[in-house]
């Protein structure tokens, strides 16, 4: 960059300009200092030597790592700065392009605006000509500098971030994270480079300038309060020689004494330490539901290594925007999923999770596997236990209301979700579980129970057959059995004879509400179960829980009854307003409708490296921190919970706010399997749609139609139909509204659309 002077402007320079600049400016002792790309590191450099003034840094898509490898994009540009940044509009058009969405007309024309003619564009040159690529270049140790210089920076500071930047990768972010460990961080998901322009970043700055300075900073003081870990049930097993865990594949069967597992455990555990895994590195669990998983993971857990759970029902892609978001250090997987790592560029070291022949090992990158690990583990002393505070596992959603969030759990706050769900349900070592949904491949062992894990694709849950489950239930003599919804529903279609399932005495449906004609026919088959229906959210896995016969004494009502909140757990309603959102206030008044609001000890420290989204999610001060569910509902006159809807599908008319959930009740009640309930147009004017599963549509049967419409007893503006309708990836039960209103917006408008 030229000054007046003619000389070239390097980073140094533009550091002591933009300090020349705030000092004639005057600003005070009370700066936030937010920087962009190339901005990012010269207000780096100002912070640092402006720190009795700085009370806050922001970057966004920047990178002080000069000795990082560079991108293609950027080795294109440096390669092009002598010429064609300056005499073509190729940079700036390029840099445009990458925009998510595509920038405006207007908008494109004003970052063109500047750069007029290629003498006004001499800056661009210059500035991609500073950025050092070589080791003797004449800003490298400036660079080098500033980026020493952010580890030593103690204000608040805040990392945005786009992940779809191909020149700014995430790597760069992780590097900023690691030089300001205490800052938070945001990844909005579907960013790019123009992060300002793809996402509201002022709103997420002004948020957190706004916020108190707790929830500005990423650091909290470590309590050595007791805790009870979740691998503690099999170490105190360890001489048990009967069966803890039992796999079924097909024709084969697995069987893990307790006394085999805790040394599996401990073997893997002092294994994983000695290859180098640490305390707080995190690591990508892609290994399907079983033993393997099991012990892998209570290695993990052993030695303050932080599991990732993503689901593989979210698709490669979903897979990948979670597994590159939590960045993990390690990955022990599967070769199929191993490929998929090596394929997508996924981080982290391999692990394979059983031994493999050299030319696959070599193809893959495997370092290690999970049987050279338990060898070499063998005799060794384990490390320290973890406390309570550090962080365990990063969860992630279903993905079913967007892209999947990651969960964070501490130590104790795995702990406690096994705690409250081993206290309302008597589970215990005198207790043995299908684990039909796949976190109960892990809680199982933890409760202390007989574990079975059943002969299904648990991506495909749907799949399950009666057959497949009284063999799971033979297995280990069990008496509990966890299913999803979906899961339950095949069961049932599938089942012959009862007999199989006499000894059952605790169904638990998990993963979406389930109303009263699936348990009515469920008990036809389990005729000596208690059937319950537990509420809950990845963020917080026990809310409350109801069981059939009490759904039935409550009748039909605005939702679907999910029952009382468990001991610990409170529940309170953020009243919705015309416009269907919730106001700050709460009440626990009954037939209120609003966003249910939660605290729990056993609940989520907060959503992983998604500021905005922990701090838009939460609810109440530090010392009463609640946890804003998304769900809609209300508490009855008992104080029972009653689930209406998702707050983004909430309908709203010109006549007021309908729930989506009473509207598809009415609608099973006319006859149809299942039911969606949708708005179309502008929201405040919104018409009431019903799309019925069953036919082939797109307009329903006037029949089925009539009934539809006298059933929900309110205008509707057209009953639609499908032969079936969309659901979330995980649970295979959750209706995916927002893609069913899509879709019937363009019915309605007269295009010719495929299913939903």
């Amino acid at each position: 960059m030229v000054g007046a002077d003619g000389e070239t402007r390097r980073v140094a320079d533009r550091v002591r300009d933009l300090g020349a600049l705030t000092d004639r400016l005057g600003l005070g002792s009370d700066v936030v200092a937010l920087g962009h790309d190339w901005g990012g590191v010269i207000v780096s450099g100002w912070a640092l030597a402006h720190r009795d003034v700085l009370t806050g840094l922001v970057l966004t898509n920047t990178a002080v790592d000069g000795h990082a490898a560079l991108p293609a994009a950027l080795k294109a540009a440096l390669a092009a700065a002598s010429a064609g940044t300056q005499r073509t509009t190729a940079f700036l058009d390029v840099t445009m392009a990458i925009a998510h969405p595509r920038l405006s007309r207007d908008v494109r024309a004003a970052f063109r605006s500047p750069y007029r003619g290629a003498v006004r564009r001499a800056g661009i040159r210059d500035f991609v000509a500073d950025i050092p690529s070589a080791p003797g270049h004449p800003s490298r140790a400036a660079v080098d500098g500033i980026a020493t210089g952010l580890e030593t920076l103690d204000v608040p500071a805040l990392l945005l971030w786009g992940p779809r930047d191909p020149v700014f990768q995430e790597r760069y972010l992780h590097d900023l994270m690691r030089r300001l460990p205490h800052a938070r961080v945001h990844r909005f998901e579907g960013a790019g480079h123009l992060l300002p322009e793809d996402a509201d970043v002022a709103g997420a700055v002004l948020d957190w300038v706004a916020a108190p300075t707790q929830a500005r900073d990423e650091r909290i003081e470590p309590s050595a309060a007791p805790f009870r870990p979740l691998w503690a049930a099999v170490e105190e097993r360890s001489e048990d020689d009967t069966a803890a865990l039992v796999e079924l594949r097909g024709v084969a069967e697995r069987t893990i004494p307790w006394r085999l597992l805790a040394r599996r455990i401990r073997e893997l555990a002092a294994g994983l330490d000695a290859a180098g895994v640490r305390s707080g590195d995190r690591v990508s669990l892609l290994v399907p539901p079983g033993a393997d998983l099991l012990a892998a993971a209570f290695a993990c857990l052993r030695i303050g290594a932080v599991i990732v759970v993503a689901d593989a029902g979210l698709g490669v892609q979903g897979l990948t925007r979670a597994v590159t978001g939590a960045r993990p250090d390690w990955i022990i997987g599967i070769p199929r999923a191993l490929a998929a790592a090596r394929a997508l560029g996924w981080p982290g070291v391999r692990i394979a999770a059983a031994g493999l022949a050299a030319p696959v090992r070599a193809a893959l990158g495997v370092r290690h596997t999970l049987p050279e690990l338990a060898r070499l583990g063998r005799g060794r002393p384990l490390p320290a236990e973890p406390a309570g505070d550090d962080l365990a596992a990063v969860l992630f959603t279903s993905g079913s209301t967007g892209p999947a969030k990651g969960v964070r759990y501490t130590q104790a706050g795995l702990a406690a979700v096994r705690d409250a769900i081993t206290a309302r349900f008597a589970l215990g070592p005198g207790s043995a579980t299908v684990a039909g949904f796949a976190p109960f491949v892990l809680f199982g062992p933890a409760f202390g129970c007989r574990t079975v894990v059943p002969d299904v694709d648990v991506t495909k849950p749907a799949t399950l057959t009666a057959a497949a489950l009284a063999a799971a239930v033979a297995a280990v003599d069990a008496d509990t059995v966890f299913l999803s919804p979906a899961a339950l529903t095949h069961v049932l279609e599938t089942a012959e004879s009862p007999a199989a399932f006499d000894d059952v005495r605790l169904l638990l449906t998990v993963g979406a509400p389930v109303g009263e004609p699936l348990l009515d026919r469920a008990q036809s088959v389990l005729r000596h179960a208690s059937l319950h229906t537990p509420y809950g959210m990845t963020e917080c896995l026990l809310v409350a829980d109801v069981d059939r016969a009490s759904i039935a004494a409550a009748g039909p009502g605005d939702g679907v009854l999910v029952g009382d909140p468990v001991p610990g757990v409170a529940v309170r309603i953020a009243p919705l307003g015309e416009d269907g959102r919730p106001g700050d206030a709460t009440t626990t008044e009954a037939d209120v409708t609003g966003e249910v609001q939660v605290r729990a000890p056993h609940m989520l420290d907060g959503y992983d490296r998604l500021w905005r989204t922990d701090a838009a999610a939460r609810a109440g001060g530090p010392e009463e921190r609640w946890h804003r569910t998304g769900d809609v509902g209300h508490l009855d006159a008992a104080g029972r919970l009653w689930v209406e809807g998702r707050l983004p599908h909430v309908v709203i008319t010109a006549e007021g706010v309908v729930t989506p959930v009473r509207i598809e009740l009415a609608a099973q009640r006319a006859g149809a399997p299942r039911a969606a309930a949708v708005g179309v147009g502008p929201r405040g004017t919104q018409q009431l749609v019903v799309v019925v599963e069953g036919q082939d549509g797109p307009l329903a049967d006037p029949a089925s139609a009539d009934r539809v419409r006298a059933e929900v007893g309110r205008p509707v503006a057209a009953v639609l139909a499908v032969p079936r309708l969309p659901t979330d990836v995980r649970h295979n039960a959750k209706i995916d509204r927002t893609r069913v209103a899509r879709w019937a917006e363009a019915v309605l408008a007269g295009e010719r659309v495929r299913q939903p």
